[in-house]
């Protein structure tokens, strides 16, 4: 092969390998942080009692912080552990039952959307992961990137590289965000296209320099 052929193909190949140049930062967690469960506005606590299905269920966190339950009314929560509402609400319904089995879950409510197959507002367990959220929108489709999501919050968009397997306990994700999972160029989406194009386009190039 020619000098000049070499260098033509070396930029063909070159043009076809760049990738976009965009910072991927990973999704920021709260591994040993108190404030990583913590309850925060929006956020919707699963209330079972057992042998109590009058009393049992979902309980949003308004704005003020404050919940309210059957029986017991209104509560302020904003910033308790799981553990401590507990705790709180096995002292209230004492009043009302004996010894009451209690169990609270705490759910964050995100808006999935992007390539996945049923996009919308869904609560999610702090104990699920990124995979187990999806799964909940139908999975994710064959057009997604697997690696990276986008935080949408306040007008704000951040991509991040991250791991299907990372638990929302241990991320900043928060009720109100969305998150926006990604899809691929039509041209990562049928790489036989470009391929055969630079084919093309190094063999006239070649023929045109003979």
């Amino acid at each position: 092969m020619y000098p000049q052929h070499r260098l033509l193909l070396a930029i063909a190949v070159s043009i076809a390998t760049t990738a976009p140049a965009w910072a991927q930062t990973p999704l920021s967690t709260n591994r040993g942080s108190d404030s990583a469960g913590a309850l925060r506005a929006g956020d919707v606590i699963r209330l079972r009692i057992w042998r109590e299905p009058d009393l049992s269920g979902e309980y949003r966190v308004d704005e003020q912080g404050t919940a309210v339950f059957p029986k017991i009314g209104q509560l302020s929560v904003l910033g308790l552990q799981p553990d401590s509402l507990k705790a709180r609400l096995i002292t209230g319904y004492s009043t009302y039952l004996r010894n009451p089995a209690i169990e609270v879950t705490l759910l964050r409510r995100i808006t999935i959307l992007g390539g996945v197959r049923n996009p919308g507002l869904y609560p999610v367990d702090l104990t699920m992961t990124l995979a187990d959220a999806y799964a909940l929108a139908g999975g994710v489709s064959p057009e997604a990137k697997q690696d990276e999501v986008e935080l949408v919050r306040g007008g704000e968009r951040t991509r991040f590289k991250i791991s299907k397997e990372t638990r929302i306990a241990d991320t900043e994700v928060r009720s109100g965000d969305q998150l926006y999972v990604p899809i691929r160029s039509w041209l990562a989406r049928n790489p036989w296209v470009l391929t055969g194009g630079i084919t093309a386009g190094v063999s006239i190039l070649i023929a045109l320099t003979r």
